[in-house]
């Protein structure tokens, strides 16, 4: 399929969201959730003092650690309510192993690390966006694959 210019396997990075938006560990909770709000972000990266991601806070990170225990948001620093450690993928994997990798821990966010650095994160709405190109070109693939070979039709009739 490559000749043809269709490539058989999408990578993370093909897909992934770049940069991700972070902030330091001691940043208050009602300070990450406004920034979530203002960015429509379902998810926020948590880092250290040197810029190494340490965790993740998602929208249910905040109903479960914060909301339903009745906790003033501002009482609390992104550390304390982060999901951790923070699962990653390379950018080079491919996507159909990140997505299986996804369900089987039953997570819908991945951190996105190359050579040791936050490049981008991977959710699964960013592959859920991208299945019906999939789902066409393993059509189209199979419709060539289907197709009889148009000079062994011409060389027939002569």
């Amino acid at each position: 399929m490559a000749e043809i210019g269709l490539r058989t396997r999408m990578l993370v990075k093909d897909v992934m969201s770049s940069p991700a938006v972070t902030v330091p560990e001691n940043t208050s909770v009602d300070k990450t959730a406004q920034l979530m709000s203002d960015g429509r972000l379902g998810c926020i990266i948590v880092t250290s003092k040197d810029g190494k991601a340490l965790g993740i806070i998602t929208e249910s990170d905040l109903v479960k650690r914060v909301l339903a225990k009745n906790i003033r948001p501002s009482k609390l620093a992104a550390k304390e309510v982060m999901s951790t450690p923070l699962i990653t993928v390379d950018p080079d994997e491919v996507l159909t192993e990140t997505a299986r990798r996804m369900s089987k821990l039953d997570i819908r966010r991945m951190g996105v690390i190359y050579k040791g650095n936050l490049v981008g994160i991977i959710s699964s709405k960013d592959i859920l966006a991208i299945t019906p190109d999939l789902l066409e070109n393993m059509q189209e693939k199979a419709r060539i694959e289907r197709e009889p070979d148009g000079d062994e039709d011409s060389s027939e009739s002569n």
